[in-house]
């Protein structure tokens, strides 16, 4: 069983360092590509990567025995994840230094606490309410990007779009849970019909969207595919899979952005805002907080 931890353990650190240089593939995929460039690109990759992992593990037949309500819950999987959130997201990295755009949506617990009270009915204490003001303070001091003399948000919409990304992933949150499927199954069908969606839009609608060359900004979007979309979700479920009390593993994951950090500093040459290290501390603080109600909850 120890063996067993360890192992699980092993998963979920590579899942975490897979996630950590996201950031950093993001803005060299979108040094030469568009943003719908590079997620095209990353999503073929990705739906490639799940289907190699189903066939692998002899499930690749049952993955298309839908039920009728399933075609919803795909369609609408599709839709948010990976082509709305990934689009936005991508939008606000070509838009923001990394380091502004990358803790932004680890707001998305709090933002699903929030959307939780007002479409689910469900009700909203008052620490969620204070954990939600600390981790929006720490979104604001985030977009002061090393500027705190003056409340002066620099490049407000890619900072809106950073920070909406949590919300598109939150309703994903929603989504996914109500979705009873097996979660590779899941992801392997929401990016193979997103897969297919993108190519006919692009046949129809933007043909320009194919006139890609084979440069560093394209082997970065197959990264973005592999790395992001693909590879450490696979390693974070088999860590799942591995451990009774998933609390073991999913406090790690905040481990993520400031390991971010330093590949966004030391790879693409950034220099860190006192602001980024400040705001991340706030959002983290505010999650801490939630989670901690959660407990004395339960």
């Amino acid at each position: 069983m120890e063996k067993q931890k360890k192992t699980a353990l092993a998963y979920a650190l590579l899942a975490i360092l897979s996630w950590s240089t996201a950031s950093t593939a993001f803005k060299f995929s979108l040094f030469e590509l568009t943003y719908y460039q590079v997620l095209y690109v990353s999503s073929l990759v990705a739906t490639l990567m799940y289907f190699v992992f189903l066939l692998a593990e002899g499930n690749l037949k049952t993955a298309f025995r839908f039920q009728k309500k399933d075609y919803g819950f795909t369609f609408l999987s599709a839709l948010l994840n990976p082509i709305a959130y990934y689009l936005i997201l991508l939008k606000a990295y070509s838009l923001l230094p990394a380091q502004i755009a990358q803790p932004m949506n680890y707001t998305w617990p709090l933002i699903l606490v929030l959307i939780s009270a007002i479409f689910l009915k469900q009700k909203l204490q008052l620490i969620s309410i204070i954990s939600l003001l600390i981790s929006f303070f720490g979104v604001l001091v985030i977009s002061l990007q090393g500027d705190i003399s003056s409340i002066n948000i620099k490049e407000p919409f890619g900072v809106f779009l950073a920070a909406f990304s949590a919300v598109v992933w939150a309703f994903y949150w929603i989504l996914n849970v109500k979705d009873t499927r097996n979660e590779s199954t899941k992801l392997f069908l929401g990016f193979f019909v997103a897969s297919i969606l993108m190519t006919l839009y692009s046949i129809f609608f933007a043909p320009q969207m194919f006139e890609m060359q084979i440069n560093r900004s394209f082997y970065a979007a197959i990264y973005v595919g592999l790395f992001e979309l693909a590879f450490p979700f696979l390693l974070w479920m088999k860590a799942m899979r591995m451990v009774k009390d998933n609390a073991q593993i999913n406090n790690l994951v905040y481990l993520s952005p400031f390991l971010a950090l330093i590949f966004i500093h030391f790879v693409l040459g950034e220099q860190i805002y006192y602001t980024t290290l400040l705001g991340l501390f706030f959002i983290l603080l505010g999650i801490g907080l939630s989670q901690r109600k959660k407990k004395v909850v339960n």
